[in-house]
């Protein structure tokens, strides 16, 4: 296991006042208070990808195995570290202002850094450390449930180079999305088949705009997140990390989707022929740790053109021509496909109620409603997501 501290960091004045900045910076990240010497030692032990940790998070690691026994010298060292004298101010600390929250990582963070601290000795130590790999994993993994892909590769020699965690991911839930029952079960039922080890598609959501699509890939990572789950965001230009990543966490213990929001192609776009060998068709084995979750406003994803539809063969039968053919091969090789239609007024009033009572907006009914449909024909129409500007902008108002 790499060196994790500063041997003689509080035996020179210049280092100590480094590692307080260091310490207050990453409690400010995380939104932490009291004891952020020892939150900053689990977040150092919990997060290093070592073969200790990557062996305990891919399955159980006996006591009397050769990697404990290894490694047991280190968490030792660890453990004296954590009640040690701690920099000034660092056992107490308290942030300059009143209302911190922390992040979910942060709460994390200092669960298990008080369990640890707890520990009656270096063995129950090192199992509570274990019962953490085997739970949550370690690294970036074990503590962020979103990520992002990054065209700089970090340094540092991290395992995933062109993964970034989200600090603060969409906290959106399913119930937050009003209607769209049936889409939601489909989406759902395939994605607790991939969570259980059972076979599972790739999934493309696709329908009219401001209508949930999104946001139901986002509640997605709330509901498994415990159970796994970890959601990779790639936008339409780092397409071609997507290799890379998927070297990177094929071999972790974990459930991936591989997001790829508001995907579509113009005629003159050819790279899609890639993601459509890595859905199905590459000598590559698939790995059945990822599936790709798509969302896109056009049911082809490739722009057509009413030159593509001309360009047929007649032959007693009238047959697709071969540009039909490979312009509709992309959207085919999703399993899945869940429309998303606009709501009929009725339900798009039934969004708006729903949100307002959320809020606990107070206003009446035929007002709200009168205010609602005034709304919808200047901002696009009626969508979910116009019904959502409508409530945020109601809510300003009132106070």
């Amino acid at each position: 296991m790499e060196t994790l501290f500063y041997q003689d960091a509080f035996n020179n004045t210049e280092e100590n006042a480094a590692l307080v900045r260091e310490l207050v910076s990453f409690a400010t990240d995380f939104g932490l208070e009291g004891n952020v010497w020892q939150q900053w030692l689990t977040y150092k032990l919990i997060t290093d990808e070592n073969p200790f940790s990557l062996a305990c998070e891919r399955r159980a690691v006996r006591k009397d195995s050769t990697l404990r026994k290894l490694a047991m010298p280190d968490l030792t060292e660890a453990r004296r570290m954590m009640h040690s004298e701690a920099p000034p101010m660092m056992t107490e600390y308290c942030p300059p202002y009143a209302d911190s929250e922390m992040t979910p990582a942060g709460r994390r963070l200092r669960a298990l850094s008080v369990s640890l601290a707890e520990a009656q000795s270096d063995e129950a130590f090192c199992d509570c450390l274990t019962a953490a790999y085997e739970k949550y994993g370690c690294g970036d993994f074990s503590l962020f449930r979103a990520f992002r892909a990054s065209d700089i590769m970090e340094a540092g020699g991290s395992r995933n180079p062109y993964i970034v965690p989200v600090s603060e991911a969409s906290d959106v839930t399913f119930d937050d999305l009003i209607g769209y029952e049936t889409q939601k079960e489909t989406l759902r039922a395939n994605t607790e088949a991939f969570v259980n080890g059972q076979h599972a598609n790739n999934v493309l959501l696709y329908g009219d705009s401001g209508t949930g699509k999104s946001t139901s890939v986002h509640a997605l990572m709330h509901e498994y997140y415990d159970r796994g789950l970890r959601l990779i965001e790639i936008s339409k230009q780092q397409r071609h990390l997507m290799p890379q990543i998927m070297s990177g966490i094929k071999r972790r213990n974990y459930r991936f989707i591989l997001f790829l929001d508001d995907l579509s192609f113009e005629e003159n776009e050819s790279d899609y022929k890639e993601l459509k060998a890595m859905l199905e068709g590459a000598l590559e084995k698939r790995e059945d740790r990822v599936l790709i979750y798509a969302t896109s406003n056009r049911r082809h994803l490739i722009r057509e053109t009413w030159g593509d539809r001309q360009d047929m063969e007649y032959n007693e039968d009238i047959h697709r021509s071969d540009t039909m053919e490979e312009k509709l091969s992309l959207a085919a090789r999703f399993g899945v496909t869940i429309y998303y239609p606009k709501p009929l007024p009725r339900e798009y009033m039934d969004i708006v109620r729903s949100l307002a009572g959320k809020k606990g907006l107070e206003i009446d009914s035929a007002e709200l409603e009168d205010t609602a449909r005034k709304w919808e024909l200047r901002h696009g129409g009626m969508s979910g997501r116009t019904a959502s500007q409508l409530i945020t902008w109601l809510e300003g108002q009132q106070k």
